[in-house]
């Protein structure tokens, strides 16, 4: 079973995890999680803490000469911005009159029900750990899985369908063409008219001190048919993509493939007809409006998906809420915070993304090796084929 912990605090020493179950002899470097982690940090409208952090992950275990043992991977990034909170931050005790404690709760964040639920009556000890600053090592631990991935042909992109109301339009566009011209785009929009409008509309946020959600798409491509499973209501994938694309701080909703729209269609409208090549001897699908799963299975066809972010919580114009500690109304702080960070989520969801899709490859053919990964994966390719 492969599977990841993570910890570290925002403003903590640094960010660390621990993947467990990866095969061995996966090509990894550093090098290549390190661009994932530069494309996270990029996009119009984000905010301070990028230019004090150039996120770099340092692996610390279960990797030698570029190769993966079968141990434990240990990914550590340290937070530069520790030098300036290590007394705030520091596990022994210290000084009460030095440690900041934060006893007034921002709208839209977990300050309140965290502490409530912990105990806490300083809030930044749920701040810290709820922050999305934790989306970094979380975005290594998606690296890792792509280079898994990467053997099998399965590819992973991303980009920004929707900011701040104005939609993308990339229905004529190829996969490879979206990758292409999003990675290009300062807020990751393949449609470089709306990438205009959506930049503006950023500025207009940024101007009136608000802050600003959208939606971005997942697309995955090359999986084989038979990833997940109906047998049981916690394997079926599309639950454990939807699941694991939830845990993501801002996240209010995902569609697979058609979404939201399958229920204001017929259904003559919705199901994709199942066709055979003879020439491939394969099934196909001449449309993919069920976003390639079916039953909780992937059928073959690319998975899609979308997932809706809410407008970041900390806003430069603050919200009303209440001091824990007087009970007294105020108006909520502001931490340094970004303006819109739709495009940054959609590097995010693509990590999350090949983490499940890797854990379900790893599911479905096993091994401690690679070698013996693709060994099994190539003999039941051979068996759908032949079916």
């Amino acid at each position: 079973m492969l599977r990841y912990l993570n910890g570290g605090e925002s403003h903590g020493k640094l960010l660390l995890a621990v993947i467990e179950g990866m095969p061995a002899g996966v090509p990894v470097t550093q090098e290549a999680v390190n661009e994932d982690l530069a494309r996270r940090q990029k996009g119009y409208g984000r905010g301070g803490r990028m230019k004090i952090e150039q996120d770099r992950v340092e692996i610390v275990s279960g990797v030698r000469k570029g190769m993966t043992l079968g141990s434990p991977i240990g990914l550590q990034i340290t937070n530069k911005d520790w030098k300036n909170w290590q007394e705030i931050m520091a596990v022994e005790p210290g000084d009460p009159a030095t440690q900041r404690v934060v006893t007034k709760p921002r709208p839209g964040h977990a300050d309140l029900v965290g502490a409530i639920k912990y105990g806490h009556t300083d809030i930044r000890n749920v701040l810290e750990k709820a922050s999305a600053r934790e989306t970094a090592i979380r975005v290594a631990v998606g690296a890792v899985a792509k280079a898994l991935l990467s053997p099998f042909r399965i590819t992973i992109v991303s980009h920004v369908r929707e900011i701040g109301g104005i939609q993308a339009d990339t229905a004529r566009m190829t996969t490879e063409a979206i990758r292409s011209a999003s990675e290009a785009s300062e807020v990751r929009c393949a449609d470089a008219a709306a990438a205009e409008k959506m930049i503006a509309k950023i500025r207009e946020a940024k101007e009136k001190g608000d802050t600003l959600g959208g939606v971005f798409e997942v697309i995955v491509e090359n999986v084989p048919i038979g990833l997940g499973s109906y047998s049981q209501w916690d394997r079926r994938l599309g639950a454990r993509l939807a699941f694991a694309l939830m845990s993501i701080q801002a996240m209010k909703g995902v569609e697979v493939g058609m979404g939201f729209e399958a229920a204001r269609r017929f259904g003559s409208e919705v199901h994709d007809e199942i066709f055979y090549d003879e020439a491939r001897e394969t099934f196909y699908r001449k449309t993919n409006n069920a976003g390639g799963l079916e039953g909780g299975v992937t059928n073959g066809e690319p998975i899609v998906l979308r997932v809706a972010m809410k407008p970041i919580s900390t806003l430069y114009s603050p919200l009303k809420s209440v001091d824990i500690k007087t009970k007294e109304p105020f108006e909520a702080t502001v931490e340094r915070s970004d303006i819109c960070t739709v495009p940054a989520a959609g590097v995010i969801g693509e990590a999350i993304v090949a983490f499940e899709i890797a854990a379900a490859m790893a599911e479905k053919f096993g091994g401690d090796s690679l070698t013996e990964m693709k060994r099994n994966y190539d003999g039941y390719m051979g068996y759908v084929k032949n079916w």
